[in-house]
Formats: structure tokens, C-alpha cells, sequence
């Protein structure tokens, strides 16, 4: 059985998400990439040079933990290198997207203090987590993919500096589109704060009685399983 017939449904709703990303210009032209890992040794990826927006079922690219195609007309996006990466060092990940949202892009493009990586609001804190800034390299280089290592343990949500965002989920990629969705409305209400003056930070008491939350909603925690202890040796 093709693998497109198969799972038509995850392909069904990888359009989908392809589609709300273009509306919402959380990209534009060509940019961006999605990838999700169904199998072991299949993964769904967009393909290079489309408008996300014009993406089909016909168009998405299945390719194996090697990078080869297995399935699909079209060549994968050129970061697939960066992808191979994540579900080689991160095998608890399921899905990835790479997008280049207005608001937390600007944080991509700011000199000083990363106030992503800091606890503001209590979904942000327990369904994104800190956001680190991976420095920059050119787009569709393995030095690209090479640059997340030192933060591909720890975290799930990347600020590729000069350039846009990554986030990771082992959840669908439905999720890590919510989640992304969740930091960009963060980011647009803290530059509207750091505009009229200062921001207020959780503090570590709150931000330790969000384990609770993150128990009662089954959340896991951040990075790669067995890194990370808790959420408040995360932020302090």
C-alpha cells in the first residue's frame, strides 16, 4: 500500500497545518518547513520551493531516516539535513516545524537579554518552556544543523538567530502548531509590554507550583527524556 494512501489522514492534516501557517504569515514565499515522524523510518516533510499555502496532498514528500524519498513527485525542502538532526539526536520527538512568526522574530533580530527564555505567562511556561538562541548559520547548511546541538537535549522551542523559529513536539504535528501559535501570541504581548515599560516575571514559587498543571495535564517536560528534572531548574 502507497504510503500517501496509507496515512491520508496525517497527510490530510499536514496540508491543513501547511495551510493555517501560510494564513496566519507565519510564512511567506517559499519560506518554512514542517516534518513529521510516523514511523521509525518515515517521515512526512514539505517539499522545496512551494507557497505553504499552495501545498496539496499530492505534493508532501515521505523520506526515511537517511534523507532518501521513498514517496512523492517533489524533492524535499533543502533543510532537510536540520530535520534528519532532530530525530536522530531527539528519537522522542515526533514532529517539527520551522516557521518564521512576525512577533517572535523580532525577539530573533534583538541585541541583549533573550526574554524567551524567562517565564511570563503560566501556558507559555508549561506548554512551550524556554526558548533558546541558536546562533546563526546559512539556511540549508549541515553547519545550520550542526549549530542545535547544544541545545537539542534540553529544550523543544529554538530561536534560530537573524533568522526564524523551530519547535518540537512528541505530539502531532497538529500540537507543535498550537504550541507555536501559543509562543507567537506570548511574544506579540510581551513586545507590547517591553513598548510601555517592563515586564513582570513569574517567580520561582509559581513557577514550581505549574508542576501541578503540568501533572494534571499530562504535559511532559521539556527537552529529552531524563534531562531536565523540573520546570523551575529550567528558568532559575
Amino acid at each position: 500500500m502507497k504510503l500517501s494512501k496509507k496515512y491520508s489522514n496525517e497527510v490530510a492534516l499536514f496540508v491543513k497545518v501547511c495551510g493555517r501557517l501560510a494564513k496566519n504569515m507565519y510564512v511567506t514565499a517559499f519560506g518554512g518547513n514542517l516534518a513529521w515522524k510516523l514511523e521509525d523510518d518515515v517521515i512526512l516533510i514539505t517539499p522545496t520551493q512551494m507557497n505553504k499555502g499552495d501545498i496539496t496532498g499530492e505534493d508532501v514528500v515521505f523520506i526515511n531516516r537517511e534523507g532518501d524519498t521513498v514517496e512523492g513527485k517533489r524533492k524535499p525542502t533543502g533543510e532537510k539535513p536540520m530535520y534528519l538532526k532532530f530525530f536522530e539526536e531527539r528519537p522522542d520527538i515526533v514532529s517539527v516545524l520551522h516557521c518564521h512568526p512576525p512577533c517572535v522574530c523580532a525577539f530573533a533580530i534583538m541585541k541583549g537579554k533573550n526574554y524567551l527564555m524567562r517565564p511570563y505567562y503560566p501556558e507559555t511556561a508549561t506548554e512551550v518552556g524556554p526558548v533558546p538562541v541558536v546562533p546563526y548559520a546559512e539556511p540549508l547548511t549541515q553547519q545550520l544543523a550542526a549549530n542545535f546541538s547544544p541545545f537539542l537535549k534540553q529544550y523543544n522551542s529554538f530561536i534560530m538567530e537573524n533568522h526564524g523559529l523551530v519547535t518540537m513536539t512528541s505530539g502531532d504535528i497538529y500540537w507543535t502548531l498550537l504550541t507555536v501559535e501559543l509562543l507567537e501570541s506570548s511574544a506579540n504581548s510581551m513586545l507590547k509590554g517591553l513598548s510601555a515599560g517592563s515586564l513582570q516575571e513569574l517567580d520561582k514559587k509559581a513557577v514550581k507550583n505549574l508542576g501541578n498543571v503540568m501533572k494534571t495535564r499530562n504535559l511532559p517536560l521539556f527537552g529529552a527524556p531524563g534531562v531536565n528534572k523540573t520546570l523551575e531548574d529550567m528558568y532559575f
